[in-house]
């Protein structure tokens, strides 16, 4: 009885559970040489502050750029700011953005755009701030599955996630952060406009963390996600099996010193745990790349640090992708889908997202899976991984 989870999240130990002194956006600041950052209950409600800002900023511009494949929340967080959404197409064969796409849909009505850093890999931030900088656009980054990688110094604002399996974690929580000083305090201010205490919502936060630190090993997760997982794969339930079944109502309030005090601990292993991660993807990455017609979802230069979470694979066609998902998608190894469609795709959107054709992000989801890099995925069962992938990409 044993169950990988789909991503390489840091453990929570009881003794995190101690009051300390320190204070965590400090902690992370100093140690991923970022500016300040404010802690948020999610990485939803850090972008919903960043565009709340921006908006009483900008009143006049009314959109926000994102890319055609990622998280429904973030398409969410734009309609929950009463702004409106302009999709741009993905690369071939690239999580970034379709740059000759993205120069046609800019305007002066752009409020802001999201480079996202899909899967810890690092989008091209510069590229974007370049073409942005004369419409006068601010740069998001979308860094909620990055924390840890190079990300954060050339875009206008920065958010993490800190939910479950996501690295260092709060089981819901987020940082947010600007490199304009005059920002950040407006960020800051905007979150204390908007943000409630609500009591209730971090009980319940504090009562999932407590669950999450007594079962987040493979012997707990076979129970509390595995079994459920299996009956969604099997019942064809495929956006609850991976979670993309999100609520338009976005809960906003604050996090307790008590909560913060866990990710504080945990934060001094998060170093070493990002650099067996990384050495464990890169180990590994070198095996897939062994095998023909495989495609590694990866940042487009070698020059930065990228983290894993999990390896993304791309298969040539959705067939293949599908044969290999078949044999392993209910198995407990953590070989999964990040997000199941790209977003024109997702029915319970269609009221916010224009529908245009997004073939290479579409494409993108038809194609791509993802392996768990957690550290308690052996090498047997890599290996059993491997067979099946060779099996069906000769």
């Amino acid at each position: 009885m044993y169950e990988n989870p789909p991503t390489a999240g840091l453990p929570v130990r009881w003794h995190d559970w101690l009051p300390t002194q320190s204070t965590l956006t400090a902690k992370i600041s100093q140690m991923l040489h970022l500016p300040p950052m404010q802690l948020t209950c999610s990485g939803t409600a850090a972008l919903v502050i960043a565009l709340t800002t921006l908006k009483q900023r900008y009143p006049h511009k009314p959109y926000v750029i994102i890319p055609a494949y990622t998280c429904p929340l973030v398409a969410l967080a734009i309609h929950h700011c009463g702004l409106k959404i302009k999709l741009c197409d993905l690369g071939h064969n690239t999580f970034d953005f379709d740059f000759e796409h993205l120069t046609q849909i800019l305007d002066e009505q752009v409020l802001a755009i999201l480079p996202t850093h899909l899967g810890g890999q690092v989008a091209d931030v510069k590229r974007v701030k370049a073409l942005a900088t004369p419409y006068g656009i601010t740069v998001i980054e979308d860094a909620a599955q990055a924390l840890g990688a190079d990300v954060g110094q050339s875009g206008d604002i920065v958010f993490y996630s800190l939910a479950a399996g996501k690295g260092l974690t709060l089981f819901e929580g987020g940082l947010l952060g600007a490199s304009n000083q005059n920002l950040a305090i407006q960020l800051q201010e905007t979150a204390q406009q908007i943000i409630p205490q609500r009591p209730f919502f971090e009980a319940k936060r504090i009562i999932e963390l407590l669950g999450y630190t007594a079962l987040y090993n493979p012997f707990g997760l076979h129970f509390v996600y595995g079994q459920v997982r299996r009956r969604l794969v099997n019942r064809g339930q495929l956006i609850e099996a991976v979670g993309d079944d999100f609520d338009f109502s976005i809960p906003l309030h604050h996090v307790s010193r008590f909560r913060q005090n866990v990710a504080t601990h945990a934060v001094d292993r998060l170093p070493e745990f990002l650099q067996q991660t990384r050495q464990q993807a890169l180990t590994r990455i070198k095996q897939l790349q062994d095998l023909p017609n495989l495609h590694i979802v990866s940042s487009n230069s070698d020059n930065i640090t990228a983290v894993w979470p999990f390896i993304m694979l791309k298969l040539p066609t959705q067939q293949q992708r599908d044969n290999i998902l078949n044999e392993l998608w209910a198995s407990p190894f953590g070989v999964s889908r990040l997000f199941i469609y790209d977003l024109p795709n997702y029915t319970y959107l269609n009221a916010i997202i224009p529908p245009h054709s997004m073939p290479n992000a579409a494409n993108f989801a038809q194609t791509m899976l993802t392996i768990t890099n957690s550290l308690w995925l052996t090498e047997l069962q890599f290996q059993q991984i491997l067979r099946v992938i060779q099996k069906h990409v000769n």
